[in-house]
């Protein structure tokens, strides 16, 4: 097991490597950068010295240097906890972001654990209830909500919010707590107003994990080990958790490997809908004003909460299943 978890460590650690020469390509790729739109502007209201502020930026922070040399710079300085200035905010980032990636990380944590805490129950419920009204009804359920986009599902929960009750949901928090320190009664607020995006953004995935689960039993209830035990006379529900239902986990516990990327890119929308200050709407404005090291900060943050979620799934993996914990040995 020790072996298996530092090839997955190292595999992580080079994924994230690949993935930040990826990140820094890419928001270099358009034409221009913040400081080039910043002349433009200084130069529409007549500042007369905008070519010589941009200039003095672009040395102090390393925007002269050649590319290699500005991703090396970017690279060091994020392992070392600098994730660098922001132009847009005249701030570093680490003073931009505050509180938004500790929220992004609650929200989506909380998410994950309300798409198993859900799906794993029904799942199992409906299993052993194939064909009958409540698999039926389930199903169906389930078929509407991967149907409905996330977002079209956040804007009708806002309208009726606000036209029937006449309360607002967006946010992730009273009005009253933006800017305060940590308390008790923030805490309680953050907490209340968690509940609609998190039902919003899992939904989708709790309909397909209810689906999953459900057809990994089914198939698993047909093995011929699972009949022969039904055979000797142990009851359905003893057979279903003593032998089918560890053969059916191990899907359902990859999927969190997955489940995690979709709930980043889905929050996005969601967060920008609904008004939650996460990672996601600053995101879009950095990429938009080509604010590179706010961007990319965030976008390496999306990676590193992704492979943590597939590196948390495949150790659950090879915990349940040990003929993962071989793979590599020589001999088997």
């Amino acid at each position: 097991m020790l072996r298996y978890l530092l090839f997955r460590l190292g595999t992580m650690v080079s994924t994230l490597l690949v993935s930040s020469i990826l990140i820094f390509t890419i928001i270099q790729l358009p034409p221009g950068d913040y400081l080039t739109n910043s002349i433009a502007e200084l130069r529409a209201e007549g500042e007369a010295q905008a070519e010589e502020k941009v200039a003095f930026l672009r040395e102090q922070y390393g925007l002269d240097q050649p590319l290699p040399v500005q991703y090396l710079h970017w690279i060091s300085g994020f392992v070392q906890g600098d994730f660098g200035y922001s132009f847009e905010y005249a701030a570093p980032v680490s003073e931009v972001i505050g509180d938004r990636v500790f929220l992004t990380l609650v929200l989506n944590f909380v998410t994950v654990l309300f798409v198993y805490l859900v799906s794993f129950p029904l799942g199992l419920f409906i299993a052993r209830r194939k064909h009958g009204f409540a698999d039926r009804s389930l199903t169906l359920t389930g078929y509407v909500g991967l149907a409905t986009p996330n977002f079209l599902l956040a804007l009708i929960l806002l309208y009726v919010a606000n036209a029937i009750f006449g309360v607002s949901i967006g946010g992730m928090m009273d009005p009253a707590y933006l800017g305060q320190p940590w308390s008790t009664g923030k805490v309680v607020s953050v907490l209340a107003h968690l509940v609609v995006p998190v039902v919003v953004i899992g939904l989708s995935g709790t309909a397909a994990m209810i689906q999953r689960l459900r057809a990994n039993l089914l198939d698993e209830l047909r093995r011929p080990y699972v009949v022969a035990a039904t055979a000797r006379g142990l009851s359905d529900g003893f057979v279903l958790r003593k032998y089918a239902l560890r053969s059916a986990l191990n899907p359902f516990v990859s999927d969190i490997g997955d489940l995690l990327p979709q709930i980043v890119s889905g929050s996005v929308i969601i967060s920008v809908i609904m008004s939650l200050p996460t990672t996601g709407p600053m995101l879009l404005s950095s990429l938009r004003s080509q604010d590179m090291y706010l961007a990319g900060s965030f976008l390496m943050f999306l990676s590193i909460l992704t492979v943590t979620g597939m590196l948390v799934s495949d150790v659950a993996l090879a915990l349940i299943d040990p003929r993962l914990r071989l793979t590599g040995r020589r001999g088997h």
